[in-house]
């Protein structure tokens, strides 16, 4: 069964239906878009149109009408408005997408297929996800998205979306819908290393609740020669390096610190 994704207008009071009524409110009609337009008590006016080029659509006793740039509230409340104009008392109007215009988005960033995607119109942000291959192993623990306030403005919204909510804890909110336009970027994670007499050293992938002794842990923990007591970690701050001497093992780990494990004197 094909889905309708409505607005209505009755009384002055909106109605929203569908779990993506909050899309559905916010997105923007252009050209291509398939509308169902009824009107209660008056089936002759049922009408399905696409919307021209040019941004309008041709309906009963009005004729051509702008919609383009406009959400379903506001087009619904325009029609309603001209049907009181002398046609029909207290109107109450009906509008459908019956029908999505294909739109584009960008993806860069820590995905493994960036580019320029063309999408249908229910796409969310994990299905943009998906169709860019997915993150790559360096990706971070946050997406940019980047949304014109209006396809004729160049002025910008910027969205962040946490990744370790969305992807590890399940938190589906921040699965939102990907518009027209959009530009997603998924952040690089930043780093850390782990050096000295440690089992593994190397550099690891931070975050945000990493300690020293839970880096010591990712790093294969301590040799049998390393002095637990001296480690120390050198740190940048503002293009000079710091260095903590004798760290506990509490001190939380910043990006691009060096955990430095030396070697014990007996």
């Amino acid at each position: 069964m094909k889905k309708y994704h409505f607005v209505i207008i009755f009384m002055g009071v909106l109605i929203l239906s569908n779990p993506f009524h909050s899309y559905c409110q916010d997105y923007i009609i252009g050209e291509g878009d398939v509308l169902k337009i009824t009107v209660y008590d008056h089936d002759d006016l049922t009408t399905v149109t696409r919307v021209s080029g040019e941004g309008t659509i041709i309906f009963p006793l009005i004729g051509k009408i702008e919609v383009k740039g406009l959400t379903l509230i506001q087009i619904a409340e325009k029609i309603s408005k001209l049907l009181a104009d002398g046609y029909i008392i207290n109107p109450q109007v009906n509008i459908f997408i019956q029908e999505f215009r294909s739109k584009k988005a960008f993806i860069m960033g820590e995905v493994n297929k960036p580019g320029l995607y063309v999408l249908p119109g229910q796409t969310t942000f994990l299905a943009l996800l998906s169709e860019a291959g997915g993150l790559t192993k360096d990706a971070g623990d946050k997406a940019i998205i980047k949304r014109k306030t209006n396809p004729d403005s160049s002025a910008e919204n910027i969205i962040t979306v946490d990744l370790k909510m969305l992807i590890e804890k399940g938190d589906t909110s921040l699965d939102i819908p990907i518009m027209d336009s959009d530009s997603v970027y998924i952040t690089k994670a930043g780093v850390f290393y782990v050096t000295g007499e440690v089992k593994k050293p190397d550099a690891y992938k931070f975050e945000e609740d990493t300690t020293v002794i839970k880096a010591i842990t990712m790093a294969g923990g301590f040799t049998d020669k390393a002095s637990k007591s001296r480690v120390k970690i050198i740190r940048k701050s503002e293009g000079k390096e710091k260095v903590i001497e004798k760290a506990s093992m509490d001190e939380p780990v910043l990006p691009d610190d060096v955990i430095v494990v030396p070697e014990s004197f007996f």
